[in-house]
């Protein structure tokens, strides 16, 4: 039995020694930074979020920020790479789809071609999947669109959104780039050139990207365990309620072509958005707002968001978890502002019924894009995307969509 116990002291003196081997592993307190920003302050990644917030890490890991970019993989495209699936015919022009020893592959071919086109590798996988999917592919380090997109509703191949019918190669700048990463180091600062430093990209919309380069935030916190209190971070509780949705309009409120001051990855979450840059829409009227991409316009111009002081994104969307399809969730974000009883929905019981009785089936509908739209194959003309409005209104029934 003193042989058992001495075993067990020996293994747990051993394990606490090893741990203290551990944190004094300078690499530990000082954590390689993946990119720099313009003022000096250093990623290093979500990855070290986990010892510390684990729980909200892994909830956001189901999140479409942290899905709309990655590298690419198997389980994360979703085309198919399948004979008889893995053809987009266009025009003059096809497109197959091929996968060899974990490289994934868009072959251009075009009839009586005397020079035949490289192919092109999938390397950048943007989007989650839900509303479709595009794919970005090195040259050296020149960053370009591929022709093929996913589309979901067909569960197939297409022309990507705004490509013509024949070959092109689009490139990749800041501009768009910036809503699907959380940073990139572009070699023309202005960000209008698509050449960057391939090592120094921040995939998704990760935690850096809200609460700003963390390395000070993480080496002090790992060398004073002690300390609980938040420090060297931006917390959105020390927010105006302007700065929070700022952080939000960044990406949520158009193109915000209209560069003021640096580039497209200059902003921080806490700074002022319009002193960085402006969405050209700025004026239109209302029904002008195009669902795609400026749901902070949409969401401004509703009647709930100008009579609720309080009201930002966060008031009905954690941003750290996945909640696309939970009606119960959304019900009761509208429901703690209207009350249960104060306004009763006048829509007839099989309406209620049919659209899962969601108050956002009905006044905020899937609402067809004027600026988004998808070629699906050679004969077919483009179709609008349907993205969720974020203008909360009364709509007539014929705009109802699930």
């Amino acid at each position: 039995m003193m042989k058992k116990y001495k075993f067990i002291g020996l293994f747990f003196a051993t394990f606490a020694c090893h741990c203290t081997s551990l944190t004094q592993d300078p690499a530990y307190y000082d954590p390689p930074p993946l990119a720099t920003h313009f003022n000096g302050e250093h990623f290093v990644g979500s990855e070290s979020c986990i010892e510390c917030h684990a729980e909200i890490y892994a909830s956001h890991l189901q999140s479409a920020h942290y899905r709309t970019s990655q590298p690419p993989s198997e389980e994360n495209i979703k085309g198919s790479f399948e004979p008889g699936s893995n053809r987009l015919e266009l025009e003059n022009v096809a497109f197959e789809m091929t996968h060899q020893e974990g490289t994934f592959y868009q072959h251009t071919i075009i009839e009586d071609m005397t020079q035949p086109i490289p192919p092109q590798t999938f390397d950048i996988v943007i989007g989650s999947g839900i509303k479709g999917q595009s794919y970005l592919s090195w040259d050296n380090d020149y960053l370009f669109q591929l022709q093929v997109s996913y589309y979901p509703p067909t569960n197939s191949w297409i022309n990507s959104p705004g490509f013509p019918s024949t070959p092109i190669k689009r490139p990749v700048r800041d501009g768009c780039l910036k809503c699907h990463v959380s940073f990139a180091t572009n070699r023309d600062f202005s960000g209008q050139g698509n050449q960057y430093d391939k090592e120094k990209i921040v995939y998704r919309v990760d935690c850096e990207r809200c609460h700003n380069p963390a390395m000070t935030h993480v080496t002090h916190h790992r060398s004073h365990p002690d300390i609980d209190s938040p420090t060297f971070i931006l917390t959105f509780d020390t927010l105006s309620r302007q700065q929070r949705l700022d952080a939000c309009a960044q990406c949520h409120s158009g193109p915000r072509a209209g560069i003021i001051k640096g580039n497209s990855f200059s902003y921080l979450v806490g700074e002022t958005l319009a002193d960085y840059s402006r969405n050209f829409h700025t004026g239109q009227k209302d029904h002008e707002l195009d669902v795609h991409g400026n749901q902070y316009g949409l969401l401004r111009s509703s009647t709930c968001f100008q009579q609720s002081p309080q009201m930002d994104c966060m008031t009905c969307h954690d941003p750290h978890s996945n909640q696309r399809g939970d009606i119960a969730h959304f019900n009761h974000r509208c429901i703690e502002c209207h009350g249960a009883h104060a306004i009763s929905c006048t829509a007839d019981a099989s309406d209620k019924q049919s659209m899962k009785n969601s108050c956002i089936a009905c006044h905020m509908p899937n609402t067809p894009s004027k600026s988004m739209s998808v070629q699906l194959d050679q004969d077919s003309l483009e179709t609008p995307v349907y993205i969720r409005t974020h203008l909360i209104d009364i709509y007539p029934k014929e705009s109802w969509h699930h």
